[in-house]
């Protein structure tokens, strides 16, 4: 972080500052909406820069950035989420227990994005291939994806699943 990614990318010291500086913003509210022309004014930098930024974080394996469903140039677009990469950071970067519900989504973010393109989804957490995922605790409802086909509830906190109800350790088979 303080080395490689500024000898990488060129940066001078300041920039490297920022770039410190941008990841504990996010460690401190992921999962991270980013509007990069606030995070721009926050850091006193351009906007394209925060984009390069973020885009160094990602290549580093420090971040992971949640994009929609696109082809071509869209591709490029809009960031939805920022998480960290996983959740071992969440807990080296807070100033406090990490809030859980992130934890969880981290954790099955970055196990399965290694596997399968994952993708925002508009009425839950994460979209796989033409699947809906609904990451909770155990006492998380299917209120949510109750009129959603091909919609799973993630759960933490359970031992098994049963129908659309799967237990968040069962992703674990897909970290590398």
């Amino acid at each position: 972080m303080e080395n490689d990614i500024p000898t990488f990318a060129n940066m001078n010291i300041a920039t490297a500052l920022k770039l410190k500086r941008l990841l504990y913003i996010i460690a401190k509210s992921v999962p991270f909406k980013p509007n990069f022309t606030k995070l721009a004014t926050l850091l006193d930098m351009n906007r394209n820069t925060v984009s390069d930024l973020m885009c160094y974080l990602e290549k580093a394996g420090i971040i992971n950035q949640l994009r929609a469903e696109a082809e071509g140039v869209r591709l490029l677009g809009k960031v939805d989420k920022v998480y960290l990469n996983n959740t071992n950071l969440a807990y080296a970067l807070s100033d406090n227990t990490p809030d859980i519900g992130n934890v969880r989504e981290t954790f099955f973010f970055s196990a399965l994005r290694v596997v399968c393109p994952v993708t925002t989804s508009n009425v839950s957490d994460f979209t796989i291939g033409g699947y809906t995922f609904e990451v909770g605790g155990k006492n998380k409802s299917q209120k949510q994806v109750h009129d959603v086909e091909n919609a799973y509830v993630v759960k933490d906190d359970i031992e098994y699943g049963m129908r659309n109800v799967v237990p968040l350790w069962a992703f674990a088979y897909f970290y590398a």
